[in-house]
């Protein structure tokens, strides 16, 4: 067996190896899957496969789940995955309001809070509300693997620093990941909002190739192109607020003119609602003829409060953009699912994704 799910039967792979199992053993859910299937799906032998689900079962990640009859001999043992053996925290830090989500290992929200927050006050003061309210959610609950954190950039996803903010100079190399890990005693993982949304999106198969559209209190983008979250070099890709469509248009805080970010808020602001559908349609239309992707989904709060009204608008926009480019394929827009909290738990993606090999981040996922 070739390509990106093969197992290696190598000792120096076993942390990609029981990655590999655990994934599988999460998408069987509760029915669970048998170590010959995990074999053959993985193209391990049944002898690497039974230490592995051996060591699982004995760090409390997986159990059985009865037997299964077979074709042949005795009933086969299928095992489970643990949901509640561990958790992870998804944070997101918007301009205005801290969202905080715990999450067992398949991703299911057991615990949650909201809070105002204000975010020109400074990474110090920040990290310390955010501090103090994941100390608060993770109250009783057990083993913790890290927290992701999403916050709007830009900022550089490896090193976990913030650049220069829109709107928000004095965040500029500010070591966020550092100070909150410092604070939490936890691992730590930083990375955009429109990023952490997108990751939870391709994970739970939105599409091949798509964007995320998020408009609440800014406007970004996170793009996933070929199955994979697509960050750039520098964690610069998907800063789609700040393409230029006007010229002459109103100033942005960015520096620039004319930006959509700042012709789709000037919009919101004056209660324009369909004038900022519009305006983002023509962006996501500039998006799809220069990336071909296969669908666009919009989410963040200024999307919510109007969801037909900006599916239809931006949709009709970009089919419109679609059949003048020629390209046959329809390009279809929808509502992201998740709600208002689908940033937060797109964050604690970026800690369970790579437990299960289903993310290349800059986070130490494969310990084991």
């Amino acid at each position: 067996m070739t390509g990106a799910n093969a197992g290696v039967n190598l000792p120096a792979l076993r942390g990609h190896n029981a990655a590999l199992v655990l994934d599988l053993l999460r998408a069987a859910g509760e029915t669970g899957i048998s170590r010959l299937e995990l074999a053959e799906r993985t193209g391990l032998t049944p002898q690497a496969v039974s230490k592995i689900t051996a060591r699982l079962r004995g760090e409390g990640l997986a159990a059985e789940a009865g037997r299964r009859a077979s074709t042949g001999g005795k009933p086969r043992t299928v095992l489970r995955l643990v949901p509640d053996a561990g958790h992870a925290v998804g944070l997101h830090l918007d301009r205005d309001e801290l969202t905080a989500v715990l999450v067992d290992l398949t991703g299911t929200v057991v615990a949650e809070r909201r809070a105002p927050l204000a975010f020109g006050a400074g990474g110090d003061a920040v990290a310390d509300a955010a501090a103090g309210e994941v100390g608060e959610l993770l109250a009783g609950h057990g083993a913790v693997s890290g927290v992701g954190v999403a916050l709007p950039g830009p900022l550089d996803h490896a090193e976990g620093v913030l650049h220069r903010v829109t709107g928000f100079p004095e965040w500029d190399g500010f070591p966020l990941r550092d100070a909150l890990g410092e604070r939490l005693g936890l691992p730590v993982v930083v990375d955009k909002d429109t990023n952490a949304a997108a990751l939870g999106l391709a994970l739970a198969g939105a599409a091949d190739s798509f964007a995320y559209l998020h408009l609440g209190t800014g406007l970004g983008a996170g793009l996933v192109l070929g199955g994979t979250l697509y960050r750039g070099a520098r964690t610069g890709a998907g800063e789609f607020g700040h393409q230029v469509l006007q010229l002459d248009g109103p100033p942005c805080e960015c520096g620039d003119r004319g930006c959509v970010e700042a012709l789709c808020l000037a919009a919101v602001a004056r209660g324009d609602l369909a004038e900022a559908a519009r305006v983002l349609g023509t962006a996501a239309g500039n998006l799809t003829g220069l990336l071909d992707i296969d669908r666009v989904l919009l989410g963040g709060r200024t999307v919510f409060t109007a969801e037909g009204l900006f599916v239809r608008g931006v949709g009709a926009v970009v089919a419109a953009r679609v059949r003048r480019g020629g390209g046959g394929a329809d390009v279809p827009v929808a509502l992201a699912p998740g709600g208002e909290r689908g940033v937060a738990e797109g964050a604690a993606q970026l800690v369970l994704a790579p437990l299960f090999g289903r993310a290349n981040v800059a986070f130490p996922a494969n310990r084991n």
